[in-house]
């Protein structure tokens, strides 16, 4: 039977160690790693290795071998659809293994097109708005509420990061209040 990749849920902090129990049990293991500069309390730079997907280890196995994952220590789930373990589409893992072998790779949030997202960056910063996509970029979507009109801008993925549907029920109840008419 063919062998499969599957993504592994850890406690917090553990990624590292159930890597390296998969190694020493022979289980193919994949845990991506980038370089963050960190700064200590004392004021120290240093470069630590650290998850792109923190909680997560990717092992591959054969799919019938997955209960045996579930107990390897400080794993606490492997990612599946209503009790059926998930195999990780093969293109995906192979992208990313090269991608963290050949280029600087950071973890972003995740951010779907037509997500609500925040402007982190530049002269938009602190809006509020959808992102879209246009051709090989992205747009922002600022939306004027009272005019009931939008308008659409240029921008990185990297300027702006999703925010919760608490947050927009806010803003948006705030503004899509009718006006107020003083006397």
């Amino acid at each position: 039977m063919d062998r499969h990749w599957f993504a592994l849920y850890t406690y917090p902090r553990h990624e590292k160690a159930v890597h390296e129990y998969l190694q020493h049990s022979a289980v193919e293991s994949f845990l991506p790693l980038y370089t963050s500069v960190r700064r200590w309390k004392n004021g120290v730079k240093a470069s630590v290795a650290m998850p792109l997907f923190p909680g997560y280890v990717f092992a591959k196995t054969n799919p019938m071998d997955c209960s045996r994952l579930i107990r390897v220590p400080s794993v606490a789930s492997i990612v599946a659809s209503r009790g059926i373990p998930l195999s990780m589409p093969a293109r995906e893992m192979d992208v990313l293994r090269t991608s963290i072998a050949t280029l600087a790779i950071e973890p972003h949030p995740f951010v779907q097109i037509g997500a609500h997202v925040r402007v982190k960056n530049g002269p938009l910063t602190g809006l509020v708005g959808i992102l879209i996509q246009k051709k090989a970029g992205y747009r922002f979507l600022l939306r004027m509420s009272l005019l009931i009109q939008a308008a659409a801008v240029e921008i990185d993925a990297c300027d702006v990061e999703p925010i919760s549907s608490a947050a927009i029920d806010v803003r948006l109840n705030a503004s899509t209040a009718p006006p107020s008419i003083n006397p």
